[in-house]
Parts: C-alpha cells; structure tokens; sequence
C-alpha cells in the first residue's frame, strides 16, 4: 500500500478506561465511575455517527473483569441492561445496529435476552455499527477461532496447508467487521489490555490522558483530528 493521509477512520474501537480511579478521586463508589462511563457511551456514539465512522466498538468488559468483587460485576450488569433498555429508541432514530462479540454465554441471562432482544430489532439498520465487547479477550477470541479451524480440518472441510490470515480472520467472533484503524485508550494507561489483538495489527494508537467518565464528544473530535494527520504506511517505506 502507499503512504498516505488517511481520512476519517472507518472504524473507531475504544479501551474505556480510568471509571473505578474517576469514582475513587471524587470519594464515591466505583459503581458511580461507571455509570458516569455510560454518558460516555452516548455521547461517543453520537460524535461517531455526526463524524462518519461507520464501526464503533467499545470494550465494556473483559474476561479478566471477573475476578472483580462480586458487588461490582452485578452492578455493572445492571447498568447494562438500563443502558439497553434506555437507549434502544435512539439507535432506532440514529439507524445504527448494535452488535456484541466475546463470551457472551458467561453474562448473566437477562442482559444475554436484552443484546439478543436489541440485536434482533436493530439488524437491519446501515448507518451505523456499535459493538460492546463483552466478557472479551483478544487471546480468547484468537484461540476459539484454532479451535474452529481445527475442527473444520478434523471434519475433512478444511486442508491445513491453505491456512492462512484469511482464514483466521474469517473464524473470529465478527469477520465481517473491518479492523480498526484507529484504537483509542482512555485514561492515560499504556497498554492494549488483550483487546482486538489479531484486528488492531494496523491500528493507529490514540492515547488520551482524559477518564472514560469525563470522555465526550470533543475529546473523540480530537482523536479523530490526530488519526487524520498520520501517514499510515501498512510497512511500506516513506
């Protein structure tokens, strides 16, 4: 590929991060951080579709968030379904679907019927894509998708030698979603945290110092300034 100045991103993945420090730095319960973080979401999913961007995937919860006190983890199950139940009308309105990747048969079963339920009704939509990333793991994902090929292969539909990105791309969680070009961390932490590992090979890196509670429309604005500056060279020279 040659060099040059990309426009705007095509899909915009985000690492909401800093919702637990937000809620300690003001005295409040974590719980609060991440209810304050869902005003994030609305408002992030707005900016996208006023700025174009076709995919927006927002990791909500990883596999690793179990380990969390079991207070915390209910209370953000909870917030998941008021923010399903409370903001389907305006996913209606905006025309963007909603999608989920991840272990989704770990969630609890009534926020499993509430994605399905919203899925369902928001399927049709083109204007727009949001996928929560729930109960995720980038190296989760990349081993359910050896498991996939592996059994194909060990079914005869397969033949190991023709393995290649193509395949693995195609026995991810979602292989119809192009990868991210731009991945955003909140927060100011330096790390990928086993999010998107195979899609994000390309990705550009934004990493903003604001916390996810704090993260609007503007701060969004700003990433999506930054990524147009760039040269993205896919290893080719300058």
């Amino acid at each position: 590929m040659n060099d040059k100045a990309p426009g705007t991103p095509r899909h915009v993945a985000i690492i909401m991060d800093g919702n637990g420090r937000w809620a300690r730095e003001r005295g409040l319960p974590r719980i609060k951080g991440h209810e304050e973080g869902a005003n994030s979401v609305r408002a992030v999913v707005r900016a996208s579709k006023e700025l174009g961007i076709s995919y927006l995937t927002l990791y909500a919860f990883s596999v690793e968030n179990w380990v969390r006190p079991k207070a915390e983890i209910e209370g953000l199950m909870d917030l998941l379904v008021r923010y399903l139940r409370g903001n389907e009308k305006e996913l209606h309105e905006q025309k963007i679907r909603l999608r989920a990747m991840g272990r989704l048969e770990d969630l609890r079963e009534d926020v499993r019927n509430e994605l399905a339920r919203v899925s369902d009704a928001t399927a049709a939509y083109e204007s727009g894509t949001l996928v929560f990333a729930l109960s995720y793991g980038g190296r989760t994902e990349i081993a359910n998708a050896a498991k996939r090929i592996a059994r194909q292969a060990a079914a005869g539909t397969l033949d190991p030698e023709s393995v290649d990105e193509k395949t693995v791309a195609a026995n991810l969680y979602l292989p119809d979603v192009p990868d991210p070009d731009l991945l955003i961390r909140t927060s100011g932490e330096m790390r990928v945290s086993n999010f998107m590992l195979w899609q994000i090979s390309y990705a550009e890196l934004y990493v903003s110092p604001v916390m996810w509670p704090d993260f609007r429309e503007e701060n969004l604005k700003q990433a999506v300034a930054e990524y147009k500056r760039r040269r993205r060279r896919f290893g080719d020279i300058a």
